[in-house]
């Protein structure tokens, strides 16, 4: 299985490396099985987060033929008081530039990546079956906002929750929602939890065991899926 991470201008670092180092060791652990890398929609280049410009390198292109799997993280910066107005910055092409202005709404963030050739490409993902899409955080509102959730499970950030049920959504409160070829995961340590999630389901438990026991980290909650009997109210 090779998973490509996407990363965009402003993204959230953690976001990002935690599912990477999680999938590395899955596929140290595994002989193989997972392989992992940095990718970008615009191709090998310096991309800058939005942590106070702390720059991780994509190594090489989002790629559909490669990937079968894309994980999309979510955005660092303000999330602003009720009733602020965003203020839209500098554009993406200044902030690849070097020019990245910090502390932007994480909405802008977000919003920003629809400007660029990400949304196309994560529609093909989405409609290709033999890919996966997993995000973390707020990566499952660039999909929303990019109009690929309607009618799907999801969950994002505590924050962005009534974000994504705006957008046509059905909103989880679950630290994981498992959809099928649509995996997401909360906030943002919940990155961990569906690294160690995505090893169990795509590779075993036992490896995914091996990398809990190694990170000292122990996934929280019950991956949520849409099976079962409805609940009554309690």
């Amino acid at each position: 299985m090779h998973v490509q991470i996407v990363l965009f201008d402003g993204f959230d670092p953690l976001d990002a490396i935690a599912p990477y180092e999680v999938l590395y060791a899955g596929g140290s652990a595994s002989g193989g099985a997972v392989t992992v890398e940095l990718v970008s929609a615009e191709g090998p280049r310096e991309v800058v987060s939005g942590t106070g410009g702390l720059v991780l390198r994509a190594t090489g292109a989002l790629d559909l033929e490669r990937a079968d799997m894309l994980v999309v993280p979510g955005a660092s910066g303000r999330v602003g008081e009720p009733g602020e107005v965003p203020d839209e910055g500098v554009s993406a092409g200044e902030a690849s530039a070097g020019e990245w202005k910090q502390d932007e709404f994480i909405p802008v963030l977000l919003g920003r990546t629809l400007t660029t050739g990400l949304p196309a490409l994560l529609k093909q993902a989405m409609e290709d079956p033999g890919i996966t899409v997993a995000t973390v955080c707020g990566g499952s509102l660039v999909l929303a906002m990019a109009g690929l959730l309607e009618g799907r499970h999801a969950t994002t950030h505590h924050l962005g929750l009534d974000m994504l049920d705006a957008t046509g959504a059905h909103a989880v409160r679950a630290r994981v929602v498992d959809d099928g070829d649509l995996i997401t995961g909360a906030g943002v340590t919940s990155g961990l939890d569906l690294g160690l999630y995505l090893l169990e389901r795509e590779v075993g438990p036992r490896i995914a065991h091996t990398v809990e026991e190694l990170f000292a980290h122990e996934r929280r909650g019950t991956v949520w899926r849409p099976r079962g009997p409805a609940p009554t109210a309690l």
